[in-house]
């Protein structure tokens, strides 16, 4: 039974990386901050009982140095997923950039200390590649693959997409300092698909949540962003880690789609049941009302309208991936969070 750990075990991404390591009969160390939380526990533990795999439970800090040692004691992989997703916050470097990237560094300082680690799993994020959908436009491309660093966010213009790319050049340097251990990358679009347990948070939960409740019910903004389901992102983990071949970062994009072409799929399937736009907002009364929502005129403007495409050529050749189709991840996550 090969040991493994795990940070940010219990999020959106990491309970279906947990959940797939145990049904495969991994030994799963879960570090977190709140090791007592029964209820954010109780339905991977749920899991574990059924499972060929083991559940060990740890508490440690992404900000504080050296609690990650005693949980990585003979573990073969790692898996950082812990990270926080958020795009309104009030301090962008306490909220986002310091957990990101000093999270990072304190976890492979870590493994850099455990002689039995071999393999590093980071989830990263397309983020990391790009910062605004008009940098396709402003490079010239047809589409992202994975040579793209993000070079236009900052903590002022995206800061939680500066986050992911400060985290992961961090760990490509900490991972080139030495020769033990390799390193994959994991850079998904915006993930959706069901929820393990309802304590699950995300961005994109938050948002379905939104769309669900008729939020959007008057207009969604002109907004693309590349898709993948939560549970293709997880066996992607698993992969990285039992594929000694794979080798940098990895896009896991499964289609690109609209904000209103989401919702469409969406109102084929439960239009009954909830309001769902039945049309695009203007760009223009996006930037006149966008401040009030927290959102900035600058967003809007460099994102808003402009369409966004990936490459998931090295997923589906390398990983050999295939995607869930978006209509059964829609369909499969309005379910569970209803």
């Amino acid at each position: 039974m090969k040991k493994v750990l795990v940070t940010g075990g219990t999020g959106y991404v990491g309970s279906w990386v947990t959940r797939f390591l145990l049904e495969a009969g991994y030994d799963v160390q879960l570090a977190g901050r709140n090791p007592n939380n029964s209820k954010k526990h109780a339905a991977l533990k749920e899991i574990a009982q059924r499972s060929n795999g083991n559940l060990t439970v740890w508490e440690a800090d992404l900000l504080q140095e050296g609690s990650y040692d005693q949980p990585m004691k003979g573990c073969e992989v790692v898996f950082h997923i812990a990270s926080p997703f958020s795009i309104k916050v009030k301090d962008p470097k306490r909220d986002l950039l310091d957990p990101a990237l000093n999270g990072t560094n304190n976890v492979l300082q870590s493994v850099n200390k455990t002689d039995s680690v071999k393999r590093v799993v980071l989830t990263s994020s397309v983020a990391a590649i790009y910062g605004d959908n008009a940098d396709m436009r402003d490079q010239g491309l047809e589409q992202f693959d994975e040579q793209y660093y993000n070079s236009t966010s900052s903590l002022m213009h995206q800061p939680y997409s500066f986050s992911k790319v400060c985290a992961e050049q961090s760990a490509w340097k900490i991972n080139k300092e030495q020769k033990r251990w390799s390193m994959v990358v994991i850079n998904p679009g915006l993930v959706w698909g069901p929820v393990i347990h309802k304590h699950s948070q995300s961005e994109s939960i938050t948002l379905m949540n939104d769309i669900l409740r008729g939020k959007f019910a008057f207009g969604v903004p002109s907004l693309n962003f590349g898709c993948v389901d939560v549970r293709d992102v997880a066996r992607a983990h698993l992969l990285a880690a039992e594929n000694n071949t794979l080798q940098g970062r990895h896009i896991l994009v499964n289609e690109t789609l609209s904000m209103f072409q989401l919702t469409k799929i969406a109102a084929r399937l439960f239009g009954a049941r909830f309001k769902f736009p039945r049309s695009e907002t203007p760009k223009w009364i996006m930037i006149a009302i966008g401040p009030v929502f927290g959102v900035t005129r600058k967003f809007i403007r460099r994102n808003v309208g402009y369409p966004i495409a990936f490459s998931n050529e090295k997923s589906k050749k390398e990983m050999g991936i295939e995607y869930t189709p978006i209509v059964s991840t829609i369909e499969d996550m309005i379910n569970s969070l209803m």
